[in-house]
């Protein structure tokens, strides 16, 4: 059965109450754009990561580069967890 046919079976399905529920997710669906691009057709990301793009990202890896880091463990004794 082909995707169309498996939704022309739901909607037949559907209780009345849920009609128009369902109609709004498909118009809302049908009016979004095409914005899915498959993962390896997207164009690599070369920008540069920054704190405020990333969240820290960044500085994260800094600091693991650096040394400055604590096991999981040191970090439970630390805050009374072990």
């Amino acid at each position: 059965m082909s995707p169309r046919d498996i939704l022309h079976q739901l909607v037949e399905e559907l209780s009345a109450q849920d009609i128009p529920t369902a109609a709004r997710v498909l118009q809302a669906l049908s009016a979004a754009p095409a914005s899915h691009v498959p993962l390896d057709a997207a164009p690599f990301d070369d920008e540069p990561d920054d704190d405020d793009f990333d969240g820290g990202l960044a500085e994260a890896r800094a600091d693991v580069e650096a040394g400055r880091v604590v096991s999981q463990e040191e970090a439970k004794k630390r805050w009374g967890l072990l």
